[in-house]
C-alpha cells in the first residue's frame, strides 16, 4: 500500500491521469474473503474522485470508475485518486449472506474481513434469509449493545442496524449502538444485520453468532368459572396467529380468540413475544339483591395473562331502587375528566346505566381521597392494566342495600297545579305517586292536581338536586275584582327545591290586569339574568301571534305599577336555598286599553340613570303592538331620554314611532333616530308603536335610558376662620337622604372638615337641616404655667358665620395642658353637677367632659355640689345644648394651675337639704387604669357625713390593686382602706370635712368602678340639750328681773340728759368684757324715748344695697358695735383682767354668747377687730344714732329685726389643710 502525493511521475504510460489535477491517491492491494461480496463506491463524479484497477505489465492498465465491486478470492491492486479527502469521499460495503432453517443457520458466525480497506468507513452486512414462522437469534460478542433512533449519534462510531419484513409488509430498520445492555436479538422475518464502523477502526473478525428456532410462543390457561376472556391483536402490531390448541384441529385467528371457562388451556401465538402483539379483555359477572351481592369482590387472577396488556370488566346486576356501594383497598382513588390518563397506566372506570337507559361513566386513577362509590342502577366495573403490570388478588368489595328515598305528603292548594320535572340528567332518580302496589314512577315529570293528601316519593336522597317544582295558579278576574291573591304566604310546598311560583291571569279582552308594586318599586333586568335576592320575577302576556315577555323584574327599583291587556302569566324563580320572601304586590282590574302594556315609573330625587326594556328585548317587539312608560320625575328635576341600543324592522305597513306627552299638551311624534328629549322638567308618558313587520329580517328592538338630575341651586356659604383664633369646623352627613351633595371649594365631600385659620367655600345642595351637623373645635392651652391667663379663661361660643344652613350642633375645646400643670374647671354659675342615674342632666345646656385620650370623665351641667374639678391630663370639654348658638356659655371657667398628684380631684359641698352622689369618672363603666382620683368633700360644722358605697364593681386585677380610701382632712390616720378583695362597709360617719380616695389597678377582666352617696346629718349631744333647757329657764329669769329694771330707769332717764351709752365720768367698758353683766335685752344704751324705730331703722331696710350686702355668715346672735369715747375723762380707765379666749371651733364664731331669749337674734358679729378699743360698726355710723366720732370701717351686716333659722357655719378648706 502506497500513498503519492502526485501520482502520475510514478505511473509511467497511464497517459488519462494528466487529466486529474489530484490532490490525494492511495494505491493498495487487497483480496476479498470466500463468499464475500465487496463493493467500493463515492458520491462524487468520477472526474473529481475515482477507484481504478491497476494490471498489465508493469502496471500499465487501469480502470477507473466511482463505484467498484470486487471478486471474492480474487487478488486485485486498486488506485483511488480524489480531489476531497479519500476517507471522506469513498465508503466500504462488505456483503455475506446467512441462510437459516426453522432450527439452524449456515454459517453460524457473522464473520468480518477485519484487514480489509482500513482506511475508509466499512459497512459490514449479513443477509440473513429463513423460512416463515422463524426466529432468528443473533448474539452479539463483545460489548453490548442499545437502541437508538439517531444513528448518527453513536459515540463510538460502531453502528449496529437489523432489518426485518416481507414480501408483504413494511420494512422496518432499527439502530443499535454499543454500550448497552442487549446481547441478545430476535429477529422475525429478518432481511439483514449491518455493522458500520469508521475509518482504521479495529474490528474482531466475529461479530455475533446466529441461531434459528420456530417462530411460536405456547402458553397454559387456567380461569375461574364464569370468566370469559378474549385475546385480541393491536391494530398496529405484526401479524401473529392466535391458536385455540384443541385436539387435532386447533382453532386460529389473525385477530381476536374467546375462551369461556377455560381449564387447562393451551394457546399457541405464531409471533415470538404475544405480549407486544395481542391485549386481553377478561370479563366477570357479580349479581346483587337488595341487601347483598355475589361474588362479594371483584376477584382477579394475577397471574393470569402476566405480562400482557389487560382490561378486566365486572358486569354488575342491580335491582331497582338499590345502591351498589364499591369500597377499593389501598390508597383510593381519584376521578379524572376529559382525556386526562392516569401516569402508572392503570385506569378505574365505571359504567352506570339509568333508569332511562342512559349511560353514565366516570375515569378514576389511583392514588386520590375516594374509597369507595356509591352508584344507582346497573353497573359495569373496568380495570386497565398496562403491559406487565401487577395486580392484587381483589380489585374492590361490592355491597348492595336498598336505596334511600325521600317521601312526603303532598295537598295542593285548590285551583292550584304542582309540576314536578326534571332539571339536571343525573343522578338517576325517579318520582313516584301513591304507595306500592299502586306506584306509578317516572323519572321526568308528574303532575298533581287532585286537592288531596298525595304521597310522593323520590328514588334519590337529594331529589331537589335533580327535580324542579312548578306551583301554578289560575286567577280569573271580574269587571272589578279577582278571585285570588296572587302573593301567597311561605309555601309549605318542596321548601328545598328550586321553585317557580306562576300565576296565570285573566281579565276581559279589552281590559288590563293591574299589578301595584309596594316601595321601593321594581327594577328592571335583561331576560334571562337573577335578581341579587334571587327572586326573580317575569311578565309575559299571551297574544295571538304568541307569548311576550314584557319584562323581567327584580326587588328595589323604579317601577310602581304594571297594566297587562287581557290574559298574561306572572313568574316568580326562587332556588331551592332560599327562603321564600314574596313581595306583597296588589292585583286588581285595570282600565280598558289598547296597548300591549302600560309600565308606572317614579323616578327618584337626586342623579340616576335607569335603564328600560322594550318587550321581547332583545328579541323583536310584537308586530303592530304599542307599549307605553308613563314617568314621574320629582320636582326641580330634569330628565333626559336617549337610546342606548334599538334596530329597525323593515314595515309592510304603518311605521314605528315614538310619542312623548305632558299631562294636558300636545303628542310630540318623533322616530328611533331622531334627537330624543333632553333636560326637560315636569312627567311624561314615553310611548313605542310598531309596524307590521317583515319576520323574515330582524324586527324591532328598543333598550333606552332616563337620566334625572337636579336642577336647584346650592346654598353657598363662604367661612373665614382666619380671625377666629383655634376654631375648626366640621360638617358630616348624618341623614339617609342620599342626595345630599356637599361641596368644599368646588369638590364633592362627605364630609367637610375647615382648618383653623382657614377660609373655604362651601355649597348644599337638596341637605335638609336634619341631615346634617355642624360641630366645632377650639384648642386652647399654653406652653408653660408661667404663661397661662392668672384669671382663668371662659369657655364661650364664638359667633360663627351665619350664612351656614345648619345650626351648631356642638362645640369641643381641646384643653393642652402645660408640663407638670393641671386643668382647673369651675362652674361660672358657682358649682357643677354630674349627669348619674336618678340625677340626669335634663336642662338645655350640659358639658361632656373627656382627658386627651378621649377616655370620658363624665356629663355635668350647672347648680351641683361640685365646686371644682382638677384633671392631670390634657382635656376635651363638649358643650352641648339645644340652640348652643342662642345659649353662647360660658360654660366653663378654666385655669392652668400647678401638678395634682392624683388623676382627677373633686372639690365638693354637699347639699344639707338632698343626698349627694359621687361616682366614679365614666361611670357606669370603669375608670382608667392604674389612674387615681379623690373628691374633698367639705362639711359644715355641727353635721357629719354618713357615707354609703351604694355600687361597687370590681375587677379582676392582673397588676396592683384597687383601693378605696377614707381620711380626715388634717388627720393621717385612714378611716377605710380596702382593696377589690376586701368587703367595703354598707356605711361609715365622717365627723368633718374628709377626702375619699379611688385608685384602679390593672384589670384582667372587668372594671373599677362605685357609686358613693353622702348624706350631712346634724350632730347630737345630750349634754347641751340639758344645759340648754337648764340656760332657757335662767333666761327667763333674767327677762323678768331686767323687764323691771328697765321700767324703774326708763322713769329715772326722762328728766337727764339723753345720750346713748356713755357715763359723763368714769371709764368705759368693752362689750366683750365678762364683767359688763347686761344683756342687750336689759342694758338700756338701746332705749330712746323720743325716737320712732320704724323712722330710724325702716328705712334703711328699704336700701337694697343695704340688705344685699348683708352676709349670710352674720346670722347669729345680734350685738351693738362700740367705739372709744374721745371725749373727755375723769381718770385712766381702769385695767380689766380678761378671761383667755375659748379654742375656736370654726375660723369665724360669735361674739357673745347667743340669747337664748324671746327677742328674735341679730346678726353674728365675727370675732376679729371687735377686740380693739378702736373697733366701729359701720350699722352704727350711718346711723343716725351715731354718736361717737371715729373714721372706723367694717363689712356691713345684716340689721333686721327678724332672721331665719341661723345656718351652721362651713369650715374652710384650703390648700394647705390638704
Amino acid at each position: 500500500m502506497v500513498f503519492c502525493r502526485i501520482c502520475a511521475p510514478t505511473l509511467l504510460g497511464i497517459v488519462f491521469l494528466s487529466l486529474f489535477n489530484l490532490s490525494e491517491c492511495l494505491r493498495t492491494t487487497i483480496q476479498p474473503d470466500k463468499d464475500s461480496m465487496v463493493t467500493v463506491s463515492t458520491d462524487l463524479p468520477v472526474e473529481q474522485c475515482a477507484v481504478c484497477t491497476v494490471s498489465g505489465v508493469n502496471d500499465t492498465q487501469t480502470s477507473c470508475h466511482s463505484s467498484l465491486s470486487l471478486v471474492a478470492e480474487k487478488e486485485v491492486t486498486l488506485l483511488f485518486n480524489c480531489s476531497q479527502p479519500l476517507e471522506q469521499a469513498f465508503t466500504v460495503k462488505i456483503v455475506r449472506s446467512i441462510e437459516c432453517t426453522k432450527d439452524s443457520c449456515s454459517p453460524t458466525t457473522g464473520e468480518a474481513q477485519a484487514s480489509i480497506l482500513t482506511e475508509f468507513t466499512r459497512t459490514f452486512t449479513w443477509t440473513l434469509k429463513a423460512p416463515e414462522k422463524t426466529v432468528v437469534g443473533l448474539d452479539i460478542l463483545g460489548e453490548g449493545v442499545k437502541e437508538t433512533s439517531d444513528p448518527t449519534s453513536c459515540p463510538d462510531g460502531f453502528q449496529y442496524s437489523m432489518v426485518t419484513g416481507t414480501s408483504n409488509s413494511k420494512v422496518q430498520t432499527q439502530a443499535y449502538c454499543r454500550g448497552g445492555s442487549m446481547t441478545h436479538l430476535d429477529l422475525t422475518n429478518p432481511v439483514a444485520a449491518s455493522f458500520q464502523v469508521k475509518p482504521k477502526a479495529a474490528v474482531v473478525p466475529v461479530v455475533f453468532t446466529v441461531s434459528a428456532k420456530p417462530l411460536s410462543q405456547t402458553m397454559i390457561i387456567n380461569a375461574d368459572l364464569g370468566t370469559t376472556m378474549v385475546v385480541s391483536r393491536k391494530a398496529e402490531g405484526p401479524e401473529c396467529n392466535v391458536c385455540l390448541m384443541e385436539g387435532s384441529n386447533p382453532t386460529c385467528s389473525p385477530t381476536e380468540l374467546t375462551l369461556t371457562n377455560a381449564q387447562n388451556t393451551s394457546l399457541e401465538f405464531s409471533c415470538l413475544q404475544p405480549q407486544d402483539v395481542f391485549t386481553v379483555h377478561i370479563k366477570k359477572k357479580i349479581e346483587c339483591t337488595k341487601d347483598s351481592c355475589s361474588p362479594a369482590t371483584g376477584e382477579v387472577q394475577p397471574n393470569l395473562f402476566a405480562g400482557f396488556q389487560r382490561k378486566l370488566t365486572w358486569d354488575i346486576g342491580v335491582p331497582g331502587k338499590t345502591v351498589l356501594t364499591l369500597d377499593f383497598p389501598g390508597d383510593g382513588l381519584k376521578e379524572i375528566t376529559g382525556p386526562d390518563k392516569c401516569q402508572d397506566g392503570y385506569q378505574y372506570s365505571s359504567h352506570t346505566t339509568n333508569s332511562e337507559g342512559e349511560v353514565k361513566t366516570k375515569d378514576y386513577c389511583k392514588k386520590g381521597p375516594l374509597s369507595h362509590l356509591d352508584l344507582l342502577g346497573k353497573t359495569t366495573v373496568t380495570l386497565e392494566v398496562p403491559k406487565g403490570g401487577q395486580l392484587n388478588s381483589t380489585a374492590f368489595t361490592a355491597k348492595a342495600i336498598p336505596r334511600r328515598g325521600r317521601a312526603m305528603a303532598v295537598t295542593p292548594d285548590p285551583n292550584t297545579i304542582v309540576i314536578i320535572s326534571r332539571d339536571t340528567k343525573e343522578p338517576d332518580c325517579s318520582v313516584c305517586v301513591d304507595e306500592e302496589p299502586k306506584q306509578k314512577c317516572n323519572p321526568r315529570q308528574l303532575t298533581l292536581r287532585d286537592v288531596r293528601n298525595t304521597s310522593v316519593e323520590f328514588t334519590c336522597p337529594q331529589p331537589q338536586e335533580v327535580f324542579k317544582v312548578e306551583i301554578n295558579r289560575e286567577i280569573d278576574c271580574t269587571e272589578t275584582t279577582c278571585s285570588g291573591n296572587i302573593v301567597q304566604a311561605e309555601s309549605s310546598l318542596f321548601p328545598d327545591f328550586n321553585r317557580t311560583f306562576t300565576w296565570d291571569l285573566k281579565v276581559r279582552s279589552i281590559r288590563a290586569f293591574q299589578m301595584d308594586f309596594p316601595q321601593p318599586g321594581m327594577k328592571q333586568i335583561p331576560n334571562g339574568e337573577t335578581c341579587p335576592d334571587e327572586h326573580t320575577y317575569t311578565l309575559v302576556t299571551y297574544l295571538r301571534t304568541g307569548p311576550a315577555t314584557i319584562g323581567t323584574y327584580c326587588k328595589g327599583g323604579t317601577v310602581t305599577t304594571i297594566q297587562v291587556r287581557y290574559k298574561g302569566r306572572m313568574l316568580l324563580e326562587v332556588p331551592g336555598d332560599r327562603k321564600l320572601e314574596p313581595l306583597d304586590f296588589k292585583l286588581s282590574v285595570g282600565p280598558e286599553t289598547d296597548m300591549l302594556a302600560i309600565v308606572k315609573v317614579d323616578l327618584p330625587r337626586g342623579v340616576s340613570e335607569t335603564d328600560f326594556l322594550a318587550a321581547n328585548y332583545p328579541s323583536n317587539f310584537p308586530d303592530d303592538q304599542q307599549m307605553r312608560w308613563d314617568f314621574i320625575v320629582p320636582g326641580m328635576h330634569n330628565y333626559t331620554v336617549r337610546f342606548l341600543e334599538h334596530t329597525a324592522p323593515e314595515c309592510l305597513s304603518k311605521e314605528v314611532k315614538v310619542e312623548y306627552q305632558k299631562d294636558g299638551k300636545k303628542v310630540t311624534k318623533l322616530s328611533l333616530t331622531d334627537p330624543q328629549p333632553e333636560h326637560r322638567q315636569g312627567n311624561f308618558n314615553f310611548s313605542l308603536w310598531n309596524c307590521e313587520t317583515n319576520s323574515t329580517l330582524q324586527g324591532l328592538a328598543l333598550k333606552f335610558k332616563v337620566s334625572v338630575m337636579r336642577s336647584g341651586h346650592p346654598v353657598l356659604c363662604a367661612v373665614d376662620l382666619t380671625k377666629k383664633e383655634g376654631v375648626a369646623l366640621q360638617i358630616e352627613k348624618v341623614g339617609s337622604d342620599p342626595y345630599c351633595e356637599m361641596r368644599m371649594d368646588s369638590v364633592v365631600k362627605e364630609r367637610i372638615h375647615v382648618a383653623s385659620g382657614s377660609k373655604a367655600m362651601l355649597s348644599f345642595l337638596d341637605c335638609p337641616k336634619e341631615d346634617v351637623r355642624l360641630t366645632a373645635i377650639k384648642i386652647i392651652g399654653c406652653q408653660t404655667l408661667s404663661l397661662c391667663s392668672v384669671s382663668g379663661i371662659l369657655l364661650t361660643v364664638p359667633k360663627l358665620d351665619s350664612c351656614l344652613p345648619m345650626p351648631l350642633h356642638n362645640f369641643t375645646w381641646h384643653l393642652n395642658v402645660p408640663e407638670s400643670g393641671t386643668v382647673d374647671l369651675l362652674s361660672p354659675t358657682g358649682s357643677l353637677r354630674q349627669s348619674l342615674p336618678g340625677q340626669e342632666c335634663n336642662g338645655s345646656v350640659s358639658v361632656h367632659v373627656a382627658d386627651g385620650n378621649g377616655s370620658p370623665i363624665g356629663e355635668f351641667c350647672p347648680k351641683g355640689i361640685i365646686q371644682k374639678l382638677q384633671v392631670h391630663s390634657n382635656v376635651s370639654v363638649t358643650a352641648t345644648a339645644q340652640d348652643i348658638t342662642k345659649t353662647r356659655g360660658p360654660f366653663l371657667n378654666v385655669s392652668f394651675t400647678e401638678e395634682i398628684s392624683d388623676s382627677i380631684i373633686y372639690r365638693v359641698r354637699p347639699k344639707m337639704s338632698s343626698m349627694a352622689l359621687l361616682a366614679t369618672p365614666n361611670w357606669p363603666d370603669g375608670m382608667k387604669p392604674s389612674s387615681t382620683i379623690s373628691w374633698i368633700v367639705t362639711v359644715p360644722s355641727r353635721y357629719q357625713a354618713a357615707l354609703q358605697f351604694a355600687n361597687v364593681s370590681q375587677p379582676k386585677c392582673g397588676q396592683r390593686h384597687t383601693s378605696i380610701k377614707v381620711q380626715m382632712l388634717g388627720s393621717e390616720e385612714e378611716m377605710l382602706s380596702r382593696r377589690e378583695d376586701e368587703e367595703v362597709e354598707d356605711q361609715l360617719v365622717v365627723p368633718e370635712s374628709f377626702y375619699l380616695n379611688m385608685s384602679n389597678c390593672i384589670p384582667e377582666e372587668g372594671h373599677f368602678g362605685v357609686v358613693t352617696k353622702v348624706i350631712l346629718q346634724k350632730k347630737t349631744n345630750l349634754l347641751a340639750i340639758l344645759l340648754g333647757i337648764a340656760g332657757a329657764l335662767v333666761a327667763i329669769l333674767i327677762v323678768l328681773a331686767v323687764v323691771c329694771i328697765v321700767t324703774k330707769k326708763k322713769k329715772k332717764e326722762k328728766m337727764s340728759k339723753e345720750s346713748s351709752i356713755y357715763i359723763g365720768k368714769g371709764n368705759i367698758f368693752r362689750p366683750g368684757d365678762r364683767h359688763f353683766s347686761k344683756t342687750r335685752s336689759d342694758n338700756e344704751s338701746h332705749v330712746y324715748d323720743s325716737i320712732d324705730e320704724m323712722m330710724v331703722y325702716g328705712h334703711l331696710l328699704r336700701d337694697p344695697s343695704y340688705v344685699d350686702s348683708i352676709q349670710d355668715n352674720f346670722k347669729g346672735m345680734q350685738v351693738d358695735s362700740y367705739r372709744t369715747f374721745t371725749g373727755p375723762v375723769d381718770g385712766e380707765p381702769p385695767v380689766i383682767k380678761e378671761p383667755e379666749p375659748e379654742p375656736e371651733n370654726d375660723l369665724y364664731g360669735p361674739f357673745l354668747a347667743p340669747s337664748d331669749t324671746f327677742m328674735p337674734p341679730r346678726p353674728r358679729t365675727p370675732v376679729d377687730r371687735q377686740d380693739s378699743l378702736g373697733f366701729q360698726d359701720r350699722r352704727m355710723v350711718d346711723n343716725e344714732l351715731y354718736t361717737f366720732k371715729s373714721t372706723g370701717d367694717f363689712n356691713t351686716i345684716r340689721l333686721s329685726g327678724t332672721d331665719l333659722e341661723p345656718q351652721p357655719t362651713v369650715d374652710t378648706v384650703t390648700e394647705d389643710s390638704l
